[in-house]
């Protein structure tokens, strides 16, 4: 953690098997402190490694052997939501929902005094439904927005980090706002539950 703490990077590749702690040692380490882009890059093939990894807070994981082309496709696509799509929204950072204060640019969500931080991929999933309150968002806009080329991206990416969002949402009483419609997507509910 010394040498992550001293390079502050923008991004963090890492491989499942690692000598000492495995990868997802390494994740819910640095997931304690920053919510910096994790990619996973692994040879093992098991859904539950992936899912392990999205439910640790990971934003992608990409399966050993792979495209070069598709790897920096994934980085480019994952730098650009990071960094850059709150510039376009400068306007509008602060959002209110179900009485709560949603802070994109902080990936902060505050409800009755108390905070969550969400991950890049959390906070964007939510900002996309804010976007769209009481109104459906299809699963395949939201893989779409998220991740620009969904052809890469399995299904069940999407309901882990759907899911993610919910349980972080949850300590703040406000998971069950987040609804899913089955076969068609999601929504933001902003008034009474229903």
């Amino acid at each position: 953690m010394e040498t992550y703490a001293s390079t502050a990077p923008d991004l963090v590749l890492i491989d499942v098997q690692l000598p000492m702690f495995d990868g997802f040692h390494w994740c819910r380490m640095i997931r304690a402190h920053s919510s910096v882009p994790i990619l996973f890059l692994s040879s093992r093939d098991h859904p539950t490694d992936h899912v392990m990894a999205m439910q640790l807070g990971a934003d992608d994981f990409i399966q050993k052997p792979f495209h070069l082309d598709v790897l920096i496709a994934k980085i480019q696509a994952t730098l650009r939501r990071t960094y850059n799509y709150n510039q376009a929204d400068s306007g509008n950072i602060i959002r209110t929902w179900q009485g709560a204060t949603v802070d994109v640019e902080q990936n902060l969500v505050t409800y009755n005094e108390q905070s969550v931080e969400l991950t890049k991929n959390e906070m964007f999933i939510l900002k996309q439904l804010l976007e769209r309150k009481n109104k459906i968002v299809s699963r395949d806009d939201l893989i779409k927005e998220l991740w620009d080329d969904k052809r890469f991206i399995s299904d069940n990416t999407l309901t882990v980090n759907v899911n993610r969002l919910r349980k972080q949402l949850m300590k703040l009483d406000l998971g069950q706002y987040i609804e899913t419609k089955v076969g068609q997507g999601y929504i933001a509910v902003e008034g009474e539950h229903g």
